[in-house]
């Protein structure tokens, strides 16, 4: 793990110019943001969103109250390895990255961010379930997990929803965004696809799009929304999508993503938006932390 993180910050200094061998040594993390691209400044010269009232709290409160409640069953969850829904040493990594995240995200003032692989079968779904799980046991933090992979969705799996949610009728304006729209708790929120949907590239850069998702975050006021995409090598969907968001986390997966693909990765993500991090999924290796009764890896 010590390699790939060192190898993926010497790639990054020799693209950037840097010549620090100090610097090149330090492992990469989650927390230390990318410039981003003129169309992401674009995004974060946006005045943000705030409650200015108490009226704006009731009437969040109200749109929040109105979503279809969706209540999954635990052994269900744990069958696909969903186990940040609740507090335990399983769910430490996942609060890790949820710590990490709302500290960036709060730091620049980012609601936005895309979740994306270099390839197919990274965890990439499996981590914004369990990292949306954990920001919801987080103290008023409202979050929405918006599913984009439509060409293999599985979120719906993962959670075992089951019905006729179809978000991508939303993003091209045949249905209303709530009609799809399942709520967790009193602060999370899952947009999910039971099937793929036709022309994916097409509806991610489609005008209706970003309305439909500019009208979710300033009717829900969500302190995040984050957006399962599809893998960058796959097809050109979530490229077509960067522009509606703030910053983007790169998921990787160890002993199979190489750091060429992740150095790749980072070089496209980076045109468009701000990289958030790089997290490797699915480390065989574990570390033992005092205090938390077992151990559990990275």
């Amino acid at each position: 793990m010590e390699r790939i993180q060192t190898a993926i910050d010497k790639a990054r200094k020799a693209r950037e110019g840097h010549s620090d061998p100090a610097a090149a040594r330090a492992p990469a993390q989650v927390g230390k943001p990318k410039s981003a691209s003129p169309v992401a400044e674009d995004r974060e010269a946006k005045k943000p969103l705030v409650l200015s009232s108490d009226m704006s709290f009731k009437q969040r409160d109200e749109a929040w109250a109105a979503l279809k409640r969706f209540d999954p069953k635990q052994v269900h969850l744990e069958r696909n390895r969903i186990v940040a829904y609740q507090t335990g040493p399983e769910a430490v990594p996942y609060d890790v990255l949820r710590t990490r995240l709302l500290h960036q995200m709060r730091a620049n003032n980012w609601r936005r961010v895309a979740v994306t692989s270099p390839t197919a079968g990274a965890g990439k779904t499996m981590t914004c379930v369990n990292l949306a799980f954990s920001l919801a046991r987080a103290p008023d933090q409202r979050t929405m997990l918006i599913e984009l992979d439509l060409r293999r969705p599985s979120m719906a799996a993962l959670l075992g929803i089951e019905g006729n949610q179809q978000f991508s009728k939303a993003l091209s304006g045949q249905d209303a965004p709530e009609d799809h729209i399942l709520r967790y708790g009193r602060n999370l929120a899952f947009a999910v696809n039971q099937t793929t949907a036709r022309n994916p590239s097409e509806l991610l850069q489609g005008v209706t799009t970003g309305k439909v998702i500019d009208e979710l975050e300033e009717r829900y006021l969500p302190e995040i929304m984050m957006f399962d995409t599809p893998p960058l090598f796959a097809s050109d969907d979530t490229m077509a999508f960067l522009d509606q968001v703030d910053c983007a986390l790169l998921i990787g997966e160890a002993e199979k993503t190489t750091i060429e693909e992740i150095d790749k990765c980072e070089q496209e993500l980076a045109a468009r938006t701000n990289v958030l991090g790089v997290m490797l999924n699915k480390c065989r290796y574990l570390v033992s932390h005092e205090g938390y009764g077992e151990q559990y890896g990275y």
